[in-house]
């Protein structure tokens, strides 16, 4: 089973995805460490992503896609794609790539959250850490996770109703507690 999760920043994406990737044993794809990855391995690719991170450019949607049709054809019990699409256009690069493949998405998760006790929780969050010592993310403030958030509703939110014209999209509560939405996922992919 493949799926999307799809959320603004802070939404709980990347733990949902590891808890599924404990429970259920599927590939979470980040785009974020497919990069790191790639520019570390020294291959074709990884030194085409070296070069391009290097320069400061912003890495193409040709790029990720061949990044995933990599991890794709090295198989797994399903894949969790994390952090991709972030737009239409990759969303329709996604939707070519899984066709040309053979595989296809089961469904696109929503994390729905209230943006305003999402940015109370995040700054929460960050001030529990610093107290306990605890590195914290420097994006992890109001301002940053307002700006983040207009990028999302901009350049993502437009697959919500993308995934909805397929038949794919399905909601959760995302400030539920963590074993809540863990729950509503499960049932989702049950």
């Amino acid at each position: 089973m493949n799926i999307i999760l799809l959320g603004p920043p802070g939404a709980g994406k990347g733990t949902q995805a590891a808890r599924l990737v404990e429970a259920r044993g599927m590939v979470q794809l980040s785009t974020g460490d497919m990069l790191r990855e790639a520019q570390a391995s020294g291959t074709e690719m990884g030194k085409i992503v070296a070069e391009v991170m290097a320069k400061g450019q912003l890495v193409t949607d040709e790029i990720v896609i061949g990044l995933i049709r990599e991890k794709l054809a090295q198989g797994g019990s399903g894949f969790i794609f994390d952090g991709f699409p972030r737009t239409l256009a990759q969303a329709d690069a996604l939707a070519a790539l899984m066709d040309e493949t053979g595989q296809s998405i089961h469904a696109a998760i929503e994390l729905q959250v209230n943006d305003e006790i999402l940015v109370d929780r995040i700054v929460g969050r960050a001030e529990q850490a610093r107290a306990a010592g605890q590195p914290v993310r420097a994006d992890d403030n109001a301002e940053s996770l307002k700006t983040r958030l207009m990028a999302y509703y901009k350049q993502t939110s437009p697959l919500i109703g993308y995934y909805h014209a397929k038949g794919l999209l399905r909601g959760v509560d995302g400030l539920a507690d963590i074993h809540t939405v863990e729950a509503q996922i499960a049932a989702i992919l049950d």
